[in-house]
């Protein structure tokens, strides 16, 4: 057990399907909570991915990390999930996010919404789902009358506004704003923690989990070298002070790791942490060491 703390790892690799196969039963041993596919095209495609983990693993929940909802006729959607869902004896978790890659949309032959218009298609989504989910008629069934648990993500007002009214699970990306369509710049602990902020002024006591990608792992006994290299890495967005206190950057040995962790759940009050698939072997001292 690791406390109160959840762990994911994001898979982003396509593999061959032995290799898949050894990842993700990797990821179960390593003592990941759960296992992630992410959305985007030239990676694995989410729901067989997630299907084929479910087949080899037995402890670990799935999870879509997270779709890009705009692609998907939400009652297509609803079969893929509800089907994934039984088939992985409901330990799918549903991750759901807005879209923002626009040469993702181009490469599809589709065009690139505006962001209003992409919320709003993740708003129709979710009331279409829900309404599938308690339609006794709709086929297949999920495992949950109330369907899987859900996790939305994103940063701008009105995704954290929906993910407070309907989400299980609230994803905070760990990035700035910038203009619609442009790459992600990390964002500073102070904005993290006002997003945070907005969310629980929005909750009206529910109780949910905060979820954070974590995009720099360093497990290493050099913490300050190792802040050094990353703050040229992102070419001083942020000053070393600054990398030094936000929760994306999980920089140190295990122990001074774990000591960022607690201190993050104490101030921001995230328990859940998903790390990318290349950082999944260097993190594991990190639960052995909680646990």
């Amino acid at each position: 057990m690791t406390g109160d703390f959840r762990f994911g790892v994001n898979m982003v690799v396509p593999d061959s399907r032995a290799a898949w196969v050894e990842k993700c039963r990797k990821a179960e041993d390593l003592g990941y909570d759960v296992l992630s596919a992410a959305d985007h095209l030239g990676m694995a495609p989410p729901f067989p991915a997630l299907v084929l983990a479910g087949e080899v693993t037995s402890r670990v929940k799935l999870n879509t990390f997270v779709l890009n909802t705009p692609f998907y006729n939400p009652v297509l959607l609803a079969r893929d999930v509800t089907g994934t869902d039984q088939f992985t004896d409901g330990r799918l978790e549903l991750g759901l996010g807005a879209g923002y890659v626009k040469e993702e949309f181009e490469a599809a032959g589709m065009p690139f919404p505006s962001a209003r218009e992409r919320v709003d298609h993740l708003e129709r989504t979710i009331t279409e789902l829900k309404r599938l989910y308690a339609d006794p008629e709709h086929k297949p069934a999920p495992v949950r009358p109330a369907g899987p648990p859900l996790l939305l993500a994103g940063r701008g007002d009105r995704i954290l506004t929906l993910a407070a009214e309907h989400a299980d699970i609230i994803g905070f990306t760990g990035t700035s704003k910038t203009p619609d369509g442009a790459a992600p710049a990390p964002a500073s602990a102070e904005e993290i923690e006002e997003r945070i902020e907005f969310v629980r002024a929005k909750l009206g006591g529910r109780e949910v989990e905060f979820n954070l990608l974590c995009h720099f792992v360093s497990i290493t006994d050099d913490r300050t070298g190792a802040l050094d290299e990353l703050a040229k890495l992102t070419h001083g967005v942020l000053s070393v002070d600054q990398l030094a206190e936000v929760p994306t950057a999980l920089i140190g040995s295990p122990a001074e790791v774990a000591e960022q962790l607690h201190a993050h759940r104490e101030r921001f009050g995230l328990n859940y942490y998903t790390v990318l698939e290349h950082n999944m072997e260097q993190f594991a001292p990190v639960l052995e060491h909680l646990r």
